[in-house]
């Protein structure tokens, strides 16, 4: 597949910080990290912001920003042309709260909408709107969200071991997963979604923990995967970072929503407009590679994913495991005709 024409792609090349090198390494999310900004209510900071409206190339129409988060993305979107619209996504109505606060000056040019990604065809189609100009994605888990010790998605912070960014939708969390499913269920689970090889291990010591009624809060599950590998951090990553990991995709169905928003996107994208995703760990941007290699569907801005600069790593530790993705959607008749093949 062909990338945008050489110039396009070496000015906005100039202008981004970096690019990531295509290896088979994978990486994981780790919740080793701080953040601020001056959203009240919701400290988190914007991950490659420039980067992914650059990539939009903000003009007079309606987008989507399908993570709005504490909203960076969407305001910058807004910041960038006086004639565009954002639909504003999230899951989670704190983080919508925060947005609201944020994006207030904006007026009618930002519509909320609390729903999963993966529902935003549905969303769109309920506010009347076909198709959009473009489409951002955040995919990381956020700052607000690890930082609150009632979500239970950080071994940092006792809490009860939950996991559910909303928690009102009223499915599992963590802890009835793992006493719903077998030894080898979770061991599986473990393995798929957390890369962690020592997850037969690591299944048993939970479910003794569990049976042994001594598994109750994060701290307790963080202590049974340590007596099934020991403390010691590998790669400078915590014992328990894969597991943890695994355990909240599981619970958010992260990896069946993602496969459904790059699902619905070609129907949802205008021919010509742009889909810029944000990934944080090697599962995510799997997905998100092949459906951008789609023949007669997406044509690739970037050679490779692009990477934050030295700068934002310093300032904001959560950048370094982000990798950009951006794609323009093209008709089949452009693919036909060679202009993307």
């Amino acid at each position: 597949m062909s990338t945008v024409d050489d110039h396009v792609y070496a000015r906005v090349q100039l202008a981004l910080p970096g690019l990531a090198e295509e290896t088979n390494q994978e990486w994981v999310w780790t919740d080793d990290m701080e953040e601020e900004t001056d959203v009240p209510g919701f400290v988190h900071a914007t991950v490659m912001k420039t980067e992914v409206v650059l990539a939009l190339a903000p003009r007079e129409g309606t987008y989507v920003d399908v993570t709005t988060g504490g909203g960076g993305h969407t305001e910058a979107i807004l910041e960038a042309h006086p004639q565009s619209r954002v639909v504003a996504l999230d899951r989670d109505q704190t983080a919508l709260d925060a947005a609201r606060v944020r994006l207030a000056r904006f007026g009618d040019r930002v519509t909320f909408v609390k729903t999963p990604f993966g529902r935003v065809a549905e969303a769109l189609q309920a506010l009347g709107i076909a198709t959009v100009a473009g489409l951002c994605a955040d995919l990381g888990v956020s700052s607000p969200q690890l930082d609150e010790a009632a979500r239970g998605m950080s071994f940092r912070r006792e809490g009860p071991i939950d996991m559910r960014m909303d928690a009102s939708e009223g499915e599992e969390t963590a802890l009835e997963l793992i006493a719903r499913v077998s030894d080898d269920e979770l061991a599986n689970l473990i393995f798929q979604y957390g890369d962690e090889r020592r997850s037969r291990r690591i299944a048993r010591s939970v479910k003794r923990a569990l049976g042994d009624n001594q598994l109750v809060t994060t701290l307790d599950l963080r202590r049974a995967i340590v007596r099934a590998v020991g403390p010691v951090r590998v790669g400078g990553v915590d014992p328990a970072t894969r597991t943890f990991q695994a355990l909240r995709i599981a619970v958010n169905r992260e990896l069946q929503e993602i496969e459904e928003l790059l699902a619905a996107a070609p129907g949802i994208v205008e021919i010509g407009g742009v889909v810029s995703i944000l990934s944080f760990h090697s599962l995510e941007d799997r997905l998100v590679k092949r459906a951008f290699h789609a023949k007669g569907t997406w044509t690739s801005l970037f050679k490779k994913p692009l990477v934050a600069g030295e700068e934002e790593n310093a300032s904001n530790p959560r950048s370094r495991s982000a990798k950009l993705r951006s794609a323009r959607r093209v008709s089949e008749e452009e693919t036909k005709r060679g202009k993307y093949t």
